[in-house]
């Protein structure tokens, strides 16, 4: 009795076994016939269609040729390039067990930028209230010299901000204001205008006493909730005149903040007797500095890093602190001017 139900548990088992077996042996069929094609919109606004179509396939990846990428399971995507260029387009066909093909392809995109947002400073008088906000005072009583012991006092007052003669004039005094011995101003675009990727472009002609720090720079629209450097911050022209007519392009962001920014400087001439172009080309794989079109340094973007969210404007003259140092005793007035300031996307 005992061998005979011995005998049977046997049989069951071995009849599970091979039946499990048997199940785990089916696998799908290779990927095959891999056909890719693109449609790059005439419009110039980088926009391309792609198709991918191949025999046994349940899913495709597309890698972009720009450090990006898209998975789905039609094969059909849409992709909108942030930048002209020529770029090598990988697709990968997958079966339902994994295995796959691949194929490339070339294409060329050109992207006309739009501008979408500008500011030409050609109403005399005040900057204009629906696209400039100021910062006032000291940056007390959180972080006093705004972080960097300067040693303004930032003021709406037109004697500090004012358009005149087609430019933007941000002026520093020498003059004891609320305890500080100079006055300036801070304006920003905060609330009133902030974007994500593109191109800023601005015309300006910098300070050249000892002790001035102009600059021209972005902060992620979050910095309320997230705070600094977590929001991150774009510094596309920064100068001291103690190292006359070095620019300085500079990325802040968590690990990378206060003295361990990325960045890099070139040195141009004429930068406080002349008008010169500054800009930044941003898109989610980089991020480039650029002076009179000419570009100095190139950072790489990622989905890790806080640059890939609204940014706000910032102009301003700041007085001594860390970076622009001393300043000169005999200097009592310098001028930052602007002659505009562009958005394109």
């Amino acid at each position: 009795m005992r061998y005979y139900s011995f005998l049977l548990l046997s049989c069951f088992v071995f009849f599970i076994s091979a039946c499990s077996k048997g199940g785990s042996s089916v696998s799908s069929k290779p990927p095959e016939n891999l056909v890719v094609t693109a449609v790059v919109n005439p419009d110039n606004s980088g926009n391309v269609s792609f198709t991918a179509t191949a025999t046994n396939a349940v899913s495709f990846d597309y890698d972009f040729g720009n450090g990006l990428g898209q998975s789905g399971t039609t094969g059909i995507v849409t992709y909108k390039y942030p930048i002209s260029g020529n770029y090598t387009v990988k697709v990968f066909a997958k079966s339902a067990d994994g295995q796959s093909i691949s194929k490339s392809i070339s294409i060329t995109v050109t992207v006309v930028l739009a501008l979408v947002w500008s500011d030409e400073f050609d109403t005399p008088g005040s900057p204009d209230a629906a696209k400039w906000g100021y910062d006032l005072g000291d940056g007390c009583p959180n972080v006093c010299g705004w972080g960097n012991n300067e040693l303004e006092w930032y003021t709406n007052r037109q004697e500090n901000a004012v358009v005149q003669g087609g430019v933007l004039k941000i002026t520093a005094i020498r003059e004891n204001y609320n305890g500080k011995p100079f006055t300036s101003a801070r304006l920003l675009t905060k609330d009133k205008f902030s974007f994500k990727y593109g191109k800023a472009e601005i015309r300006a002609k910098l300070p050249a006493g000892v002790g001035t720090w102009p600059a021209i720079w972005m902060l992620g629209s979050n910095i309320g909730t997230v705070g600094w450097p977590a929001c991150g911050e774009i510094d596309i022209m920064e100068h001291r005149a103690s190292e006359l007519n070095k620019i300085f392009g500079t990325l802040h962001h968590p690990g990378h903040s206060g003295g361990n920014p990325d960045g890099s400087s070139v040195v141009i001439s004429n930068a406080t007797t002349e008008f010169h172009k500054y800009t930044v080309e941003w898109t989610p794989t980089a991020i480039t500095f650029l002076v009179d079109d000419a570009s100095f340094y190139i950072f790489t973007n990622s989905g890790a890093l806080p640059f890939n969210q609204n940014f706000f404007f910032i102009l301003n003259l700041a007085m001594g602190g860390n970076f622009a140092g001393a300043i000169d005793p005999a200097l009592n007035t310098a001028v930052l001017e602007i002659d505009y300031i562009r958005v394109y996307q």
